[in-house]
């Protein structure tokens, strides 16, 4: 297992960044965006584990929260490798941008080879994100779904 680049994802939500911090504030905005269930601590310490597609939990704990600009947090499968429980860290930063905001998700530490099947999960679950905000449906939870 070798561990190279960050994974990152950009997205151009069109709503202001304290909108936007919103969904990643409690359980239930999260879960309109990813995931079947949820709990999450939104506090440094505090516990983040989210259902993704209903059929097993990420989880980790938040490791860094700044109020409408940015949220820091381990990620891992519960199920274990190649991904164990906070094994790896999620970083959202929210930048204004005009009357929206531009998401950039870096995910840290993960193997080589899980850098593009969560490539493809998080590039969708960031337009599902933009979707919600926006006020539009979202679509499918699954990617492919």
């Amino acid at each position: 297992m070798t561990v190279g680049e960050d994974l990152v994802v950009e997205r151009r939500v069109g709503a202001p960044p304290a909108t936007v911090f919103s969904y990643f504030a409690d359980a239930e905005r999260w879960m309109r965006w990813q995931g079947t269930d949820a709990e999450i601590e939104l506090v440094e310490g505090g516990t983040w584990r989210v259902n993704v597609t209903g059929d097993g939990f990420a989880s980790g704990r938040v490791v860094e929260v700044v109020e409408n600009r940015r949220v820091a947090f381990t990620w891992g499968w519960e199920e274990g490798p190649p991904v164990a429980p906070g094994s790896t860290t999620v970083v959202i930063e929210l930048f204004p941008d005009g009357d929206g905001t531009l998401v950039r998700l870096t995910h840290k530490g993960l193997p080589d080879e899980q850098v593009e099947v969560h490539r493809y999960g998080w590039e969708h679950y960031a337009s599902r994100l933009a979707a919600v905000a926006d006020g539009r449906d979202p679509g499918p939870n699954a990617p492919g779904g």
